[in-house]
């Protein structure tokens, strides 16, 4: 490759979206002289899609983010404008975070802390080839033909890497946004051997506020009580922006039915695959063709914009096609299109070529993260990039990688499914996901997570003495309720009041906690010694205390789980000597080096029989050392 020597850096980020970012701050603060490139530096943590963050399960991924160190979860408190606890008629478990962004703040406020942070450059630039000698990335070159090494390298392209874009019979290369694609790096990459396949989502319509009539929506306004995203905020106070919701209607699914062969996805000009979680419009119409109506949330993308987001309808019909049905629902009757919806092509690694620590395996130094590792969503991205920027900089100097298990975080659970199960269509974060979400609850992420991230150098002093204090609360107040009894005369009124049967002899608020009815903030008239204490503390009291038969019973399985997990297996493994084992199990085994008996259960095609095989095996060479 011609090349100019422009830089030396120990990490480069190629994209600068929600994972770049979080890979680059996460390498930077970890003391790592880091590059980060951007096509256009307008797409630092750009919100093409949905100006949000959290949602089910979502919530939950930036939480964690945030107890390690992370940013998302600090931006967002920053930018939100309507606030949201999601799924609260469920159990805790379940409970996730949303917010609405003003999605050009959070842009700017998160390029503001990129551009303040120690040991962190940031450049618009196309990364449009990478050196690779003997097996290993040393360095990238520029459309400029400006020349940069590293140490190791992130690849966090989002859906610019080849992106095409659909709208009905149109289609012409372009990024998510308008922004230009990344044209001349896939070929350069599969040059290089890395394997890339085709992957396809969408976005819906923008339009105007003053075209809409909100008499005819149902508003969905925020939540009285603010729950901050970050761990380091306790309180948040804000006026909050009202989202509405409408439906479509037989007319609509007439107008889309009528339409379906002009439509690029069933027209046969798109070739990815897209996510089954977030169907387009007519995709809907065409599964469930027996639902009347589909949901449609109407969503300010900021303050200083009179432009909505349409959430629930992306699409790749035609522009006329978008005018005609967005005409037939109710309050989009006027409706003046700013940006119509469309679909978007884009080249993505298949994520069981990488190792769990998010590094290829046939490449030493070449990391993966985000929608390039076959994920769908800002949070998703988001964590994997922070993982990838932690490894990154584990690697490059010579420590061990770090890796959470299914048990231990969302997170771990998302690079577990991607990097051994694989997955076929853009992968969606979900509650059900998770073998054991009763203690991944997003309530408690920093109980989990916040002393790893103190660990490996990524948590601040500040956070870590923060989370030290929270936990103390937590354990001094369930002390307490269990040190203060109530007798049936002090109570009697009050389990009247809640619903709840009269006690029988005197017990605990901490085992008159556990009824169903009993919440901490009503039982306050007859617990007479307590201290005002944060949220955070709160509800984490609370939680633990109800579910904790439950939480107990879950902990027992883990240790069994944990067992599998704890039994690593050699790098250098020669599975064809391994008697008894079938040849299928083999060969998964051989491509995929996984990394402990418990992965290699998780492997397609491995079975129960060839994982007590593998037992048996280990066992036998243990005795022999």
């Amino acid at each position: 490759m011609e090349k100019n020597l422009m830089g030396e850096y120990d990490i480069i980020v190629v994209g600068a979206g929600h994972a770049g970012c979080e890979a680059a701050l996460a390498s930077a603060r970890m003391g790592n002289k880091t590059m980060m490139f951007s096509i256009n530096l307008e797409a630092v943590a750009m919100m093409p899609c949905n100006p949000a963050i959290g949602g089910t399960g979502k919530g939950h991924l930036v939480r964690e983010i945030d107890a390690l160190g992370g940013e998302m979860g600090l931006n967002i408190d920053k930018t939100f404008i309507q606030s949201r606890m999601l799924n609260t008629s469920k159990g805790p478990a379940v409970h996730s975070l949303r917010a609405q962004a003003d999605k050009q703040r959070y842009h700017t406020e998160m390029k503001k802390t990129i551009e303040r942070q120690e040991n962190l450059d940031l450049k618009q630039d196309e990364v449009i080839d990478i050196e690779i000698e003997d097996g290993e990335v040393k360095g990238v070159l520029t459309r400029t033909n400006a020349y940069y090494t590293c140490r190791a390298l992130i690849i966090a392209t989002g859906t610019f890497l080849g992106g095409k874009i659909f709208i009905g019979s149109s289609n012409f290369e372009s990024g998510p946004n308008g922004l230009a694609p990344a044209s001349r790096l896939p070929g350069k990459l599969r040059e290089r051997g890395i394997r890339l396949r085709r992957f396809k989502t969408g976005t819906p319509a923008r339009a105007l506020s003053s075209s809409f009539d909100y008499s005819k929506m149902i508003p969905q306004k925020g939540d009285e009580k603010i729950v901050p995203f970050s761990f380091m905020n306790d309180e948040l106070e804000k006026d909050q922006i009202c989202c509405w919701l409408t439906y479509t209607n037989d007319r609509t699914h007439e107008v889309i039915r009528r339409n379906f062969h002009r439509s690029a996805l069933f027209g046969g000009d798109i070739e990815g695959v897209g996510p089954r979680y977030c169907p387009s419009i007519e995709d809907k119409i065409n599964r469930f063709p027996d639902r009347k109506r589909h949901q449609l949330f109407i969503e300010p993308e900021g303050l200083y914009t009179e432009e909505m987001y349409i959430q629930g309808m992306s699409s790749s019909l035609p522009e006329d096609v978008q005018r005609d049905f967005y005409h037939t629902i109710e309050g989009l009757e006027n409706i003046k299109i700013t940006r119509p919806a469309y679909a978007i092509e884009y080249d993505c690694i298949d994520p069981l070529d990488l190792k769990l620590n998010l590094e290829h395996r046939e490449v030493k130094g070449f990391f993966c993260a985000g929608q390039f590792n076959g994920s769908s969503g800002y949070e998703e991205a988001a964590c994997q990039g922070l993982m990838a920027g932690i490894n990154a900089s584990l690697s490059i100097n010579g420590k061990k990688p770090f890796i959470l298990d299914r048990s231990e975080a969302y997170i771990g659970v998302l690079i577990d499914d991607l990097v051994t199960k694989g997955t076929n269509e853009p992968y969606r974060i979900m509650t059900s996901r998770a073998e054991y979400r009763l203690l991944l609850r997003q309530d408690n992420a920093d109980s989990r997570l916040t002393e790893k991230g103190y660990e490996i150098g990524l948590v601040s002093e500040e956070r870590y003495r923060r989370f030290l204090s929270k936990q103390e609360a937590v354990e001094a107040e369930m002390k307490r309720l269990k040190r203060v009894n109530v007798s049936p005369e002090e109570t009697a009124e009050y389990l009247e009041s809640v619903g709840s049967t009269p006690l029988k002899s005197t017990i605990s608020l901490y085992e008159l906690l556990k009824r169903p009815q009993v919440k901490y903030d009503n039982m306050a008239v007859i617990d007479k010694s307590r201290k005002p204490l944060s949220s955070h503390v709160l509800t984490q009291v609370e939680v633990n205390i109800k579910y904790e038969g439950y939480i107990q019973r879950q902990k027992k399985r883990i240790e069994k789980f944990k067992k599998l997990e704890h039994r690593i297996l050699p790098e250098d493994l020669d599975y064809e000597t391994i008697d008894n084992l079938r040849i299928e199990a083999r060969q998964k085994l051989s491509a995929m080096r996984p990394r402990s008996v418990g992965q290699a259960s998780r492997i397609s095609g491995v079975s129960p029989a060839d994982i007590n095989v593998l037992l048996i095996y280990l066992e036998k060479m243990r005795r022999l050392t």
